[in-house]
């Protein structure tokens, strides 16, 4: 046995019944992994989509170093970075807030983007005792599950993709009245817009996936608006039913992974007068295909 490999850390991974989702325990992400356990981790993510590390307090610097691991930073438009790492996002939101919860709509990570980020990460400093879920949506399976008559009409066609209903000087946050501690940039730059193939083939599965969703998506190209709405109002509730969900439990000190390329996630409120505080990274991807 090599060196390197007996120095590797042996890995659990615990999926879900699904298989949507799974759960890694039996290593130390605050420091570097060895090559062949950061495999594993990335084969884990690859198969899974969601994979989550229980038990995991990490500093600032952990975090950016363990992101790293996994790949180049993503660009974060629109919301203001902590001063002093800005690559990382604090998702706060004090006992006292009123505004709504930070993430509560369906979407997949800035797929606005020419190159929409690969993966975000997420790690939990303070749950509250009740509410805070993620939900994640499961679209490479919701893809297997249309017929083959809906995935030709599907094939070749593209969606187009906005910030402009969150982020546009119209948006849903330009109207907040209620105070909110994360500080959110609205921006004309946001009603630019992107198309990317609606159906979505994944670079390391080589599976397909549907890669729309109702926050980010704003059409499909050649199509009247009503022709758009009539597809993509279907595809929201065919890929958001109960057996392609996964509804995640946060602990504090729980580092969450999930795969932008295949899936969307919603965050559930149900908190209210408490506090919540997570941190959070993109790792850079590539252009839809």
């Amino acid at each position: 046995m090599s060196q390197a490999r007996a120095q590797a850390t042996p890995i659990h991974v615990r999926p879900n019944e699904s298989g949507f989702g799974a759960e890694i325990t039996g290593l130390d992400i605050s420091k570097p992994l060895p090559p062949e356990t950061l495999a594993e981790v990335k084969q884990a993510w690859a198969r899974h989509a969601v994979i989550w590390f229980p038990g995991q307090p990490l500093t600032h610097d952990q975090l950016e170093a363990f992101t790293l691991q996994i790949g180049p930073f993503g660009h974060d438009p629109f919301i203001a970075p902590m001063e002093d790492h800005p690559h990382i996002l604090e998702l706060r939101r004090e006992p006292d807030e009123k505004a709504r919860n930070f993430g509560a709509g369906w979407h997949s990570d800035w797929s606005f983007q020419e190159e929409p980020p690969a993966a975000t990460l997420l790690h939990s400093k303070v749950i509250p005792p009740v509410g805070g879920d993620t939900l994640y949506a499961d679209c490479t399976r919701a893809y297997d599950a249309l017929s083959d008559e809906m995935k030709k009409v599907l094939s070749g066609l593209t969606a187009v993709h906005s910030a402009a209903l969150p982020y546009g000087p119209n948006g849903v946050f330009a109207q907040e009245t209620e105070k909110r501690t994360m500080k959110i940039l609205v921006s004309k730059d946001a009603e630019k817009t992107w198309p990317h193939p609606l159906v979505r083939t994944h670079p390391v599965t080589g599976r397909k996936a549907l890669f729309v969703s109702p926050v980010y998506t704003v059409g499909i190209e050649g199509m009247t608006h009503a022709e758009s709405a009539a597809i993509l109002g279907f595809l929201y509730t065919h890929m958001t039913q109960d057996q392609f969900v996964y509804r995640h439990k946060w602990r504090e000190n729980m580092l969450t992974m999930w795969d932008n390329r295949c899936t969307l996630h919603f965050a559930d409120g149900g908190y209210d007068g408490h506090l919540r505080v997570m941190h959070r990274t993109t790792v850079a991807g590539d252009v839809p295909h």
